[in-house]
């Protein structure tokens, strides 16, 4: 799957697309829902929620693992993905659009230009990084 160019991922594969107001949707790579196979649970994080970069916010299941999310920006969660409470497996259909898992108002805008932009995540995957 081609990695889209206008979003910015942690190391942790974790991705944040700038919405243009001062949020940030965020979810999970391509690369990550496939490492972790069929996701049947996330849990999420509540509306007003706190978060800060690199600290945990939530939780995916899969049938081979449990995996933590981490915030790739520090602000307050504005919005969840109700859809993925029924119907998780969005995340391994659609992991750029429909499973997206949050939305952040961005505390500290500046974190999100200290992400990878899509050439420097194809080569943190590839090893370069």
């Amino acid at each position: 799957m081609k990695i889209p160019e206008e979003y910015r991922f942690s190391k942790d594969h974790e991705w944040a697309r700038d919405e243009g107001d001062g949020t940030v949707t965020v979810g999970i790579s391509h690369h990550a829902q496939d490492a972790l196979g069929d996701i049947v649970f996330v849990e999420l994080p509540a509306v007003g929620d706190e978060v800060e970069r690199e600290q945990e916010f939530g939780v995916v299941e899969s049938v081979k693992t449990v995996s933590d999310l981490y915030a790739p920006v520090s602000g307050e969660v504005v919005a969840i993905n109700e859809e993925l409470e029924d119907a998780p497996e969005l995340v391994n259909d659609s992991p750029y659009e429909g499973g997206w898992i949050v939305k952040i108002a961005m505390s500290a805008p500046g974190e999100l230009e200290e992400l990878m932009d899509a050439e420097g995540y194809d080569e943190f995957l590839s090893g370069g990084d």
